[in-house]
């Protein structure tokens, strides 16, 4: 049996507490007066918090972690058994798909394994992180097989990259709970933070952070197929899309086109196909839509160019989104390979991104024949870029949307 401090010191513990969705929710949390514990497998990632350095970017998050260092309400470590010294444990893990693209439930096999010692009875857990369907009653199962007695809920998160301290507090968050205990207890945490929260069972609330995403990246989907019809039939889609929305209510949400990638949206579509009987053949249509468009972009400045051999292509933007440091499952890097392919010498810049095999925004400039804007950073709204071959299909360049 794991020794554990006789009453807990510290209010919450956040598992992953350093990465993107972890470590703005712990910066909240202890910005509203509880004493946080941020636990974190990685080292380097800790070290560089407690100097009071955000590892990415994060609106208003440099201010507010030096503000909580300051009070002591982070407590930091690499060591598990800071789970004991909380009566409520929130996990904030990765959940990828495997390469079947099926639900992979290794992470919270690993979890339950890692967490059991040290949880406190009648603890609070909270599983954050986006999940497969019935993955909240399998956690309880798994953790009642352990002799552990908790109160579990699913709180999905619900907050854009970079705009998490501010939507922590003017979204609702739902609560997703099996129990009333579990609900109130959740209830009463996040209350700390959200406006308001609204009740849901563990599935209702699974299903419903999984729609939400699936739903974006079909809406983008649908964005992209309209964009690559416009340039097929020789139109400028600037001007579709504007005589689409202009005060016409019913289009307001018909989203621009650009590459619509990111940890979070395409595998939580094909987890979601992987539950349905009939694998979601709309899902799916959605991702061939979607992970294509780089394969469409080459196929264009292919043709366009009589081949791509001896051609020097940039690209504008590595990050998976504007105004982000994250490329994780960025289509830049897939647009790089694919251009690579087809022969073609490609050098690549970002503002923000940290990678050694980026160059400098003057040496893209120089270099290339054709450049592509990858990511939609502001950096990147008034560029010089003459008359040269350029693909905006993001239409951010001031020139519309054009391939």
């Amino acid at each position: 049996m794991t020794s554990q401090p006789a009453s807990p010191d510290l209010d919450l513990v956040v598992l992953g507490g350093g990465g993107h969705v972890g470590l703005p929710l712990s910066l909240a949390f202890a910005e509203a007066g509880l004493r946080v514990g941020i636990y974190d497998t990685s080292q380097q990632t800790l070290d560089r918090i407690a100097a009071g350095e955000m590892p990415f970017l994060e609106n208003g998050a440099d201010t507010v972690l030096a503000d909580v260092l300051s009070k002591g309400r982070l407590d930091l470590s690499a060591d598990a058994s800071i789970i004991g010294r909380t009566n409520q444990l929130i996990v904030v893990i990765g959940t990828p798909v495997d390469e079947f693209l099926g639900p992979s439930m290794t992470v919270f096999e690993r979890a339950v394994e890692q967490i059991s010692p040290y949880l406190r009875d009648d603890a609070l857990v909270v599983l954050r992180s986006t999940v497969y369907p019935g993955t909240t009653a399998y956690v309880a199962q798994h953790l009642a097989a352990r002799g552990k007695t908790v109160d579990l809920a699913f709180c999905p998160e619900r907050i854009a990259e970079g705009h998490a301290l501010e939507e922590l507090h003017t979204l609702p968050q739902i609560i997703g709970a099996d129990s009333d205990p579990a609900a109130d207890r959740a209830a009463g945490l996040f209350g700390k933070l959200a406006a308001s929260t609204i009740r849901t069972t563990t599935k209702e609330a699974e299903l419903a952070k999984l729609f939400t995403n699936t739903w974006r990246y079909m809406k983008f989907a649908v964005a992209n197929q309209f964009f690559m019809i416009a340039d097929q039939a020789g139109v400028d889609y600037s001007n579709v899309l504007q005589a689409i929305r202009q005060d016409y209510p019913r289009a307001v949400d018909l989203p621009g086109p650009g590459f619509a990638a990111g940890p979070c949206l395409f595998k939580d579509t094909m987890q979601l196909a992987a539950f349905t009987s009939d694998h979601f053949p709309l899902g799916q249509a959605a991702m061939q839509v979607n992970e294509g468009l780089p394969a469409y972009i080459v196929s264009a400045l292919d043709r366009r160019n009589g081949g791509l051999v001896g051609k020097t292509v940039g690209i504008l933007g590595m990050a998976f989104k504007g105004e982000s440091d994250d490329p994780r499952a960025s289509l830049s890097y897939k647009l790089r390979k694919l251009l690579q392919w087809a022969g073609a010498r490609v050098v690549c810049t970002d503002p923000y991104v940290v990678d050694d095999r980026l160059t400098t925004l003057d040496c893209v400039l120089q270099e290339s024949d054709i450049l592509v804007l990858g990511a939609p950073h502001k950096a990147y709204s008034s560029l010089p870029i003459g008359g040269r071959d350029v693909v905006d299909i993001w239409g951010v360049l001031g020139n519309g949307i054009r391939l």
